[in-house]
């Protein structure tokens, strides 16, 4: 059939193509060096292709390190009448995925508490990031009824001390976006392509290797900035920043092997012959305890 083709369009003889990019990619997945178990603490794990964007970013990752990861999906809701610790002792890393709702987000934040005491690598993306800043906020803050300002308006009452709050307003290239929280939610999203600073020798601008990334984003709710610093007392260190400094974008926790939290979507960016840093680092810091254990 292939012949046939090439005989059609009269390219004849036909040049060989070159896989070698493919043959690695072939090599990496077919003759791991190793094995790393990933948790995902997430809400959807009824439906393993809700996450799909994440495991295959996770895979991107095992190839980056030669290694096979093996990513296991656990409903965060177990965590809420469960102690986490004996299911998620025997894994290597762990992450938290983004979403939308409270459902589960009480589990997530006991999963965020595990990796951050147990010095477990742990990646928090978009809800992640936010469950990450909660769980700092209650336990080294102290802020106890720290909570997001999506629930209690899902709730329809008013529970938390919202050091996640609906944004309201923000700078899209050259102008102003603004949204109320009655707005159809469907146009609500801070959505697309953004710039963010990245603070010089943190782990984030190590990973990145510069200190000016762009990142995707789809998300309506943020942490807010007024608790920064409390928190960067207590060691959750803000490291990313959007231009106008308003915004976090990533925060990282000091002292730890690897803990990272970030708002925007990283795995929507990684590609086989193009890992995602944060993905590639991670799975590394998961091999380093596989080493250990």
């Amino acid at each position: 059939m292939d012949q046939a083709v090439l005989d059609a369009f009269g390219i004849t003889p036909a040049p060989k193509p070159n896989l070698a990019r493919w043959e690695d990619v072939m090599d990496r997945i077919t003759h791991p060096e190793g094995e790393v178990r990933v948790a995902i603490v997430g809400k959807y794990t009824q439906l393993e292709d809700a996450y799909k964007s994440i495991a295959e970013a996770l895979t991107h990752g095992g190839m980056a390190n030669r290694t096979k990861v093996r990513a296991e999906w656990i409903d965060a809701e177990i965590f809420e009448r469960e102690d986490p610790a004996p299911w998620l002792e025997n894994f290597h890393a762990i992450l938290v995925p983004g979403g939308f709702g409270e459902r589960g987000t009480e589990g997530k934040i006991r999963a965020a508490t595990f990796a951050r005491e147990k010095k477990i690598p742990y990646l928090g993306i978009c809800l992640g990031m936010q469950m990450a800043v909660i769980e700092a906020s209650r336990n080294l803050v102290g802020l106890k009824d720290a909570g997001s300002e999506e629930f209690d308006h899902e709730a329809g009452e008013k529970r938390f001390t919202p050091v996640v709050y609906h944004l309201k307003e923000w700078v899209q290239g050259n102008h102003t976006v603004t949204r109320k929280a009655t707005d159809a939610k469907g146009g609500t999203m801070r959505l697309g392509a953004y710039t963010a600073n990245l603070t010089e020798g943190s782990a984030v601008a190590r990973i990145y290797g510069t200190t000016v990334i762009e990142e995707r984003h789809r998300h309506r709710y943020e942490v807010d900035i007024q608790y920064r610093d409390q928190l960067e007392k207590c060691g959750l260190i803000f490291s990313g920043m959007s231009p106008d400094g308003k915004l976090p974008e990533i925060v990282e926790v000091k002292d730890h092997p690897w803990f990272i939290g970030v708002q925007f979507h990283p795995e929507l960016k990684s590609k086989p012959f193009a890992p995602h840093p944060l993905f590639a680092d991670f799975v590394r810091a998961a091999v380093e305890v596989s080493r250990l254990v």
